[in-house]
This record gives structure tokens, C-alpha cells and sequence, in this order.
């Protein structure tokens, strides 16, 4: 059902989403350094409240897309339009819930939740929070419009669209932290600003009457429940998973929040390298929507399970340079950041381990999977990670990184343990072939 040259017109400008997608969040942490390490801190903690939230909206996009991809599959467009339709609905709506609940509660949220850092860290994590929240309705459009172009084998729209907000929150990033002195506050907003004009983007594009899927009215959406129950049957299990994982990493982030400012900076200046490594496999991940997606509409299960393994291989050769390059470049990248020598020795411990797990067992835990999601396995997918995420990566954090003093790089220790308990369960599963003919549309 697709060439060669079809995937890697689908696969490349998702790479370059991504690492664009990335570096609106490493920007933040990179440019706000000069404002101090309690800036860094106060910008991480905020952002992992952002992925739980972000993944959250992601996840229903990616519900939307597997059910418009599925249509495609089949060549029912007219159903493939309504689900686009019933997804913006619900996702913007949820969006809009959820920022008003942050907007309504920011204090009470950040206090709960890293209550134990420093002063001066909180003070900047709830300014970075007020204007992060605001971003909310226009991530979920944005993901919305995102997901339906790839479900129609589409990645260049969303490329471009990342570039021109990339672009701005750089700008924005550059006048308002440089210029105006405003550090954390200034990240927030220029992030905003960028995810807005990203937003209003993707829904004048989508409106292009030539797109397989369109949207004819922006206002009048309707509501179709039967419609909007395919995309919760997808969207609901897989938002589940990717929240309760996030919710596990905020409390992971309380527990290094008690290990000191050097732990929280150390461990936020990890992970925007370490997602940038990841990207050629997330990106894969996603391309494993539309494809799988598409051969699964048309009930082609051989050539579903074909392409997962061809996407799978790719994504493991993929993840094997990006990492390699980064333990290569490490000291370069580390003196970027304005970091003390201290926390810079920490990073590079954390990113050394990290690479070295990336390449072996990342990808069968986070790519493989999102083939068996497209397939409508969506419950068993969810319940794996779940548990792994509980057992494993929050118990062996507190076992590894507290109890037995490894700190922050013990939560990153007990993080691999999660992966490859995921990796070997998904793989089975894969092979078991349990994840066919499960029709939801």
C-alpha cells in the first residue's frame, strides 16, 4: 500500500517536526539559563505538568487520526471528514477545561507538586505556568490538525508549520528574555505567541477544499456521538497511558525537586538532549499511525505487520546514530547551557546511560507500540505501560534514587527498567499476532 518513496516523504519532514517540536521546549530551557539556575529549574518543573498535559491532547489527536486513517483505509472520505470534525470538537473543548482549571488553581498545583524546591524556583515555575496555560487550546488545535494531515500521508504541512513557530519562539525568546530582561515570564510568552499563529496555521490549511480531509466550517462542527465514541475508544486508553506516565515523571520530578537545585537542573538539561535524540523514533512512531492505521482500514493485517517491522528496523538504526552522536558531542552540548561545573558532571553521566539504553531497547518499548495502537490494541498497550510505569519507574526511583542514594541518575536507572519491560512485552504481543481483527469502526 505504500512505496518506499511514499514512507520517506512521510518519515523525513516527521523528523524535522519533531526536532523543531523539540526545541520550542529546549529553547525555553536554553535561553532562560542566562537568567540564572532558578529560572532552569522553575521553566523544568512547569514543562513536565506541560507533557503530561500536551501528551494528553496528543493522544486524542492520535485517536482521531487512527479512526480518519482507518476511512481513508476503506475510501470512505465523507466519514473520514466527520471524524476530523468530531476531534477538533472534543479536543479544543478539553483543552479549554483543563486551561481554566490551571488558570483557576496554578498556585495550589505548583505548591502540591514541588512544594520542596526552592523559593526562587517557585516563584518562577508560577509565572512560567500563568502563560504556559493560556497555550493550551492552541496545542490541542495544533496536534489536531497535526495528526489528521499525517493521517492523510501529509508530514510536510506540519513541518512548516513548526518551522514558522520555531521561528517566532526563538524571536520572541531572543526580544522579550534578552531585550527586555522578562527570563521566565519572557519564555512563556514567546512560547505562547508561537503555538497561537501554529494553531491558526493548520485550521487555514485545513480548510483547503483539496485535502482529502477538510474542514468546510469552523464554527459549525456538529456532534456526532457515534463518531466521537470511535475516537474516545482509541483516544481514551492511549490519553490514559500517556497521562498516567506523565503524572508518574511529575512525581518522579517532585523526588528530584528533594534532591536540590543541581538534580532539577542537571535532570532538565538531560532531557531536552536526551528528546532530541529520540526524535527519529518518535517520528517513526507517528508514521506508524498512518501506515498501520491505513492497512488496517482495509484489512490488509500481512502488510500492517510487514511495516511495523521495516518502520521498527529503521527506527533502530535511526535511534543508534542520533545517540552516538550525542555521547560524541557531549561536552559541547553541555557547555551551551550556563550550568555549573557540578551540574554539568551529572548531565553527562545521565546522557552517557541514557544513549546507551536509547539504542537497545527504546524503540520496541515507544515505536512498536504505536503499531499495535493503530491496529485498535489500544487497551493492552495501555495497561502495560501503566503498570510498568508504576512498578517500575516510580517504585525503582524512590528504591534506587532515595533509598539507596544514586539520586537523580537513579530515577534515570530506574527508568531503563521500565523500558525493557515494555520492550519485552510488546514484542511478544507483536508476534503473538493477538492484535488483529480488532475492528472499532
Amino acid at each position: 500500500m505504500f512505496t518506499k518513496k511514499q514512507l520517506v516523504r512521510l518519515i523525513v519532514p516527521l523528523i524535522v517536526e519533531q526536532l523543531l517540536a523539540a526545541t520550542i521546549g529546549m529553547a525555553d530551557t536554553l535561553m532562560v539559563s542566562g537568567s540564572g539556575e532558578a529560572a532552569v529549574s522553575g521553566v523544568s518543573l512547569v514543562d513536565s505538568i506541560n507533557l503530561l498535559l500536551i501528551s494528553i491532547f496528543a493522544a486524542l489527536s492520535t485517536g482521531g487520526a487512527i479512526v480518519s486513517a482507518q476511512y481513508l483505509g476503506r475510501e470512505d472520505h465523507p466519514n473520514a471528514n466527520i471524524a476530523a470534525k468530531q476531534l477538533l470538537l472534543v479536543t479544543t473543548g478539553l483543552a479549554t477545561v483543563i486551561m481554566s482549571v490551571c488558570l483557576i488553581w496554578r498556585t495550589s498545583i505548583i505548591n502540591g507538586l514541588f512544594g520542596s524546591a526552592e523559593p526562587l524556583v517557585l516563584q518562577n515555575a508560577l509565572i512560567y505556568f500563568l502563560l504556559s496555560s493560556l497555550s493550551y487550546p492552541f496545542i490541542a488545535i495544533y496536534n489536531s490538525c497535526a495528526a489528521l494531515f499525517r493521517a492523510m500521508g501529509n508530514s510536510k504541512i506540519s513541518m512548516f508549520a513548526s518551522i514558522l513557530m520555531n521561528v517566532t519562539n526563538i524571536g520572541g525568546n531572543a526580544i522579550l528574555i534578552f531585550g527586555f530582561g522578562m527570563g521566565a515570564a519572557g519564555a512563556a510568552l514567546a512560547t505562547l505567541l508561537s503555538r497561537m499563529l501554529g494553531a491558526t496555521i493548520m485550521i487555514i490549511l485545513l480548510r483547503n477544499p483539496h485535502n482529502t480531509i477538510r474542514l468546510d466550517t469552523v464554527f459549525r462542527l456538529g456532534f456526532h456521538p457515534e463518531m466521537i465514541k470511535s475516537i474516545l475508544r482509541i483516544g481514551v486508553p492511549t490519553g490514559l497511558e500517556n497521562g498516567m506516565f506523565n503524572i508518574g515523571k511529575i512525581l518522579v520530578q517532585g523526588l528530584i525537586a528533594s534532591f536540590g537545585t543541581i538534580a532539577i537542573t542537571a535532570n532538565a538539561v538531560a532531557n531536552g538532549v536526551a528528546g532530541l535524540a529520540q526524535i527519529p523514533g518518535s517520528a517513526i512512531g507517528l508514521a506508524m499511525v498512518t501506515v498501520i492505521g491505513q492497512c488496517v482500514g482495509a484489512k490488509e493485517y500481512e502488510q500492517a505487520k510487514n511495516y511495523t517491522l521495516k518502520l521498527t528496523g529503521a527506527a533502530y538504526a535511526m535511534m543508534t546514530v542520533t545517540n552516538l552522536l550525542v555521547v560524541i558531542s557531549l561536552s559541547p552540548i553541555i557547555g551551551w547551557y550556563s550550568v555549573s561545573a557540578q551540574t554539568a558532571v551529572v548531565a553527562k553521566q545521565i546522557l552517557i546511560y541514557h544513549s546507551v539504553c536509547s539504542i537497545l531497547i527504546w524503540t520496541p518499548s515507544f515505536a512498536l507500540p504505536n503499531g499495535l495502537r493503530a491496529a485498535n490494541d489500544v487497551r493492552f498497550t495501555m495497561i502495560t505501560s501503566v503498570i510498568s510505569m508504576w512498578v517500575f519507574r516510580i517504585g525503582f526511583s524512590y528504591i534506587i534514587g532515595q533509598w539507596l542514594g544514586w539520586g537523580v541518575l537513579g530515577v534515570w536507572v530506574a527508568m531503563s527498567i521500565d523500558w525493557l519491560f515494555r520492550a519485552i512485552v510488546f514484542v511478544t504481543r507483536f508476534f503473538s499476532g493477538k492484535w488483529q481483527n480488532k475492528q472499532f469502526i
